[in-house]
């Protein structure tokens, strides 16, 4: 059965290029971004994972673990890893899974009927704290994964679990927030003084501290 959003991400045990982990365990009471790649030494997702190697910092600050996977075993992630640092201007600093029996592109519906059996389609899981999944993105290869946007809906994820709002297109963080419609005016007018109707069912606010 195809994996859902809301599903608990799928736990695993897996070698990778830091050593073996289980999937929750590593997580701990965090969140985290789960990201395949079709195989080791292809030129897009080189770029892919120079890229977040380099945001990084930006991810901490967010409190989010990261961790990618390729059918490839570890001999040949590791020689990757040392394109990956010299051609991107970066160092990965992240573990890489080693899944050549693809235990884990299967628990994660990763291996797309028509593609080739042996890749991975290139998709993205954001999983929560709580554990379930709360974001699925799948690109073709031909096209290069956006990470701000990734930043973007991380940002979203975690304000709209602490509060009762909404993201509009194309939000940023800093932006004005929408009011659930769960929150009727009454309550609206305690939990977001000020906020701003524009149809009884589209109210914004600025964005909850």
């Amino acid at each position: 059965m195809a994996l859902r959003l809301g599903d608990e991400a799928p736990d695993f045990t897996a070698d990778t290029t830091e050593g073996k982990i289980t999937f929750h365990d590593w997580l701990g009471g965090g969140w985290g971004i789960l990201f395949s790649h079709p195989k080791d030494f292809t030129p897009v997702c080189t770029t892919e994972l120079g890229t977040v190697a380099k945001i990084m910092p930006e991810l901490k600050k967010r409190g989010v673990k990261v961790i990618a996977i390729s059918v490839d075993p570890i001999d040949a992630h590791k020689g990757w890893i040392g394109d990956i640092n010299e051609t991107q201007h970066t160092t990965v600093n992240y573990p890489l899974i080693a899944d050549p029996e693809k235990k884990v592109a299967q628990l994660y519906d990763m291996i797309h009927p028509n593609a080739l059996d042996n890749m991975t389609v290139r998709s993205v899981f954001i999983v929560g704290p709580d554990k379930k999944v709360k974001l699925m993105l799948t690109y073709p290869a031909s096209c290069g994964r956006n990470f701000d946007e990734l930043l973007r809906v991380i940002d979203s994820l975690q304000l709209t679990a602490k509060h009762k709002v909404a993201t509009p297109a194309n939000w940023k963080n800093g932006e004005d927030c929408i009011i659930t419609p769960a929150v009727n005016d009454e309550d609206a007018k305690k939990m977001f003084p000020g906020f701003k109707t524009v149809k009884p069912y589209l109210r914004y606010t600025p964005q909850p501290k």
